[in-house]
């Protein structure tokens, strides 16, 4: 990396020594030490609930569904069932979720959020939109717009 590049400014990295081996290397760690502050705060919030990130992608995804199911959560994360299976099944033991079969389809189950989950949520969620609404204010209107751009270019790779 060249000795100008901000991300050296990060303490983890100048204190690893890390170079960069390809051009978009600083990028790279630039989205990785982002998304690690980005949620540093609901980490920590969510770890005294005894829940994880993993959890909270869950709740988010749940609340702005209206008739997600279980099949459409898994293809909405990315995940296998087997992966869904443990986090989903800790969410509805502790009273955060709750899957009720389709009045239509009955073999299809949609999940909603209890008043529990809806806080919970609502609480974690208000961490990583303070930490995103700081960020963008300090830049831009049209740095916001190509950084929603490159983001929007990214999230395509995967859908």
């Amino acid at each position: 990396m060249k000795k100008n590049n901000p991300i050296l400014d990060l303490p983890s990295v100048a204190k690893a020594g890390m170079r960069e081996l390809q051009p978009e290397d600083s990028a790279l760690l630039l989205m990785h030490f982002a998304f690690r502050g980005l949620v540093a705060k609901a980490d920590v919030f969510l770890a005294g609930h005894e829940l994880t990130r993993v959890h909270h992608r869950m709740l988010y995804a749940i609340a702005r569904s209206e008739r997600l199911s279980i099949g459409g959560l898994i293809e909405l994360l990315g995940v296998s069932k087997q992966a869904l299976h443990r986090p989903l099944k800790h969410l509805q033991d502790a009273g955060y979720v709750v899957a009720q079969r389709d009045a239509v389809e009955h073999r299809v189950k949609i999940l909603s959020l209890t008043a529990k989950g809806k806080e919970i949520e609502r609480l974690a969620s208000k961490h990583e939109a303070a930490a995103m609404k700081s960020a963008l204010a300090g830049v831009s209107a049209s740095e916001q717009k190509a950084w929603r751009k490159v983001m929007i270019a990214l999230a395509r790779m995967v859908t």
